[in-house]
């Protein structure tokens, strides 16, 4: 197999997005990881051969889950993140605790792929807390820590040997991994204490002694650390001598210079797909689905065939012009706030991989959301409209719609940035609320007379315009004007949406540049 990547780092936990399938993960990693000089065909050949490699055939068409969606067993979740790794074919592979949460057989069977991987030619590094004894006896070569000091580093079946003859031997048959973390943590129960360690207990205080006449865990420690560095000096110094390196070898691992996988285009196409696949089943929840006809069908209800010919009928319609301005303003807020925080580790695992650039991902994110936010205010529009009896013609239905469309996505970008920029769920969400309720109550609608000091908080507001937007699109043209409107072309709110829109994102943008990804 050609050579693709140097190094793989498998994380504690499983960052996955729950509503892709095994492949489709997979599929998208190939894509984005391997080198440009293979095809799409290869890079897709690739990630089928990851799969039967790892025996993930069976459920490859199968969701990944997570915490509210039904899908795949942890033991196959972690092979997947292994398989994200391996894709690249890496020499190295890190992972950090891969059986943590994972029952006997199913951490066995785990280990058992890593073994594969490992006679297959690949280095295989891997922390690990208390493996069962089945699982110990797997590992080729050990190091055992102890308070960040090296207790141990040999081969896996000798360990419990050398331990044994500095005097540290166990006194019942147990697990070899129990064995070794009882004496990492300087617990000397079930195990013989050696006699140098009893002497030097007794020549010490007895203060120092715990209750059963086992030593203290520092003093079993300061043994361990001494036994071993007596043992092993000689061997640890020839280890660390530094071995001569060639400087074009040095230059090549120390370069900065990012290898991507894919170009910018493709990037963003491949996370444009991936992007709708995974957030489709959200937008088209029944619950979202629910929430927007029935506020639909009430507003209709109680606006029902208003009349626009009287002064009293404007009014009542004018309450109801603000109503959707308010509500397509909020809404889309509280739903692009979640973006960023929710998919922050998501984001610095992939960009630590140096899956593709931050630009082509932002990009991909904003606008993959936006096919699917438009189709849902298009039926409350369609319910509203006629059931509250609106101007019944093309040019102010399909306006009306395009002015709600701009507000949905002025506010989206004012929820982009706050996430953005807080990336903290609880404080996004207060600021949020303040900042969409002061933009609501100085767009005008509550209190005609805004002091001036406050006043230039509407011209900030998306209700604000978005409201006279949608007086101007039903009333311009009628005889007398509604107070208050002017009777323009509504160019300059348009104007101000559409700065909005590019304003926000920017700063979202420019937040996510920079937040320090790989803390």
């Amino acid at each position: 197999v050609c050579e693709y990547g140097r190094i793989g780092f498998v994380t504690q936990d499983d960052v996955l997005f729950p509503h892709l399938t095994v492949k489709e993960t997979l599929t998208y990693a190939a894509l984005l990881r391997l080198p440009m000089t293979l095809t799409k065909q290869q890079k897709e050949k690739r990630a089928l051969d990851v799969i039967y490699e790892l025996g993930l055939d069976r459920c490859q068409d199968t969701m990944i889950g997570g915490s509210f969606v039904r899908g795949v067993s942890g033991g196959e979740r972690k092979r997947v993140c292994i398989g994200n790794e391996i894709i690249i074919n890496p020499s190295l592979l890190f992972l950090d605790e891969p059986t943590s949460g994972l029952d006997s057989t199913t951490a066995l069977r785990t280990v058992q792929t890593l073994q594969d991987i490992a006679e297959a030619g690949k280095t295989v590094l891997t922390t690990i807390h208390q493996p069962s004894s089945r699982l110990f006896h797997k590992f080729d070569k050990l190091i055992v820590l102890g308070k960040g000091s090296l207790l141990y580093f040999g081969k896996a079946s000798e360990a419990t040997d050398y331990f044994s003859s500095i005097g540290c031997a166990p006194l019942i048959a147990m697990n070899p991994a129990e064995f070794l973390l009882d004496l990492a943590n300087g617990n000397l129960n079930d195990i013989s204490v050696p006699p140098e360690l009893e002497d030097r207990v007794q020549m010490e205080n007895s203060e120092t002694e715990t209750r059963n006449g086992k030593p203290p865990p520092q003093v079993v420690h300061e043994y361990l650390l001494e036994a071993y560095e007596l043992r092993f000096s000689e061997n640890e110094n020839k280890l660390m001598d530094p071995l001569p390196l060639d400087e074009e070898p040095k230059l090549k691992v120390l370069s900065s210079k990012r290898q991507w996988g894919a170009s910018w285009w493709q990037q963003y196409c491949i996370l444009f797909i991936r992007g709708i696949k995974e957030r489709r089943h959200d937008y088209f929840s029944w619950l979202r689905i629910t929430q927007v006809l029935a506020t639909a069908i009430i507003l209709g209800l109680l606006w029902w065939q208003s009349d626009s010919k009287t002064s009293r009928g404007r009014q009542d319609q004018a309450g109801l012009l603000f109503f959707i301005a308010v509500f397509w303003g909020f809404f889309p807020v509280f739903t692009a706030i979640f973006t960023f925080p929710q998919e922050r580790a998501m984001l610095s695992k992939e960009r630590a991989a140096d899956m593709y650039r931050l630009s082509a991902y932002f990009l991909a994110r904003t606008t993959s959301d936006l096919p699917l936010d438009l189709i849902l205010p298009v039926l409350f529009i369609l319910v509203v409209y006629f059931m509250a009896g609106l101007r019944l013609s093309a040019g102010p239905f399909f306006l009306s719609m395009l002015t709600v469309f701009l507000c949905i996505v002025a506010a989206q970008g004012l929820g982009l940035a706050i996430g953005a920029t807080l990336m903290d769920l609880k404080r996004a969400t207060t600021l949020a609320s303040v900042t969409v309720m002061t933009f609501m109550l100085a767009g005008g609608f509550f209190v005609e007379r805004v002091p001036v000091f406050i006043s230039w908080i509407r011209y900030l507001s998306f209700n604000y315009h978005t409201y006279k937007l949608l007086l101007k699109v039903q009333y311009q043209d009628m005889v007398p004007p509604l107070k208050g409107i002017q009777t323009d072309n509504g160019s300059r709110e348009v104007g101000a949406l559409v700065a909005m829109i590019f304003g926000y994102r920017l700063l979202a943008y420019l937040s996510l540049r920079r937040m320090k990804l790989h803390s």
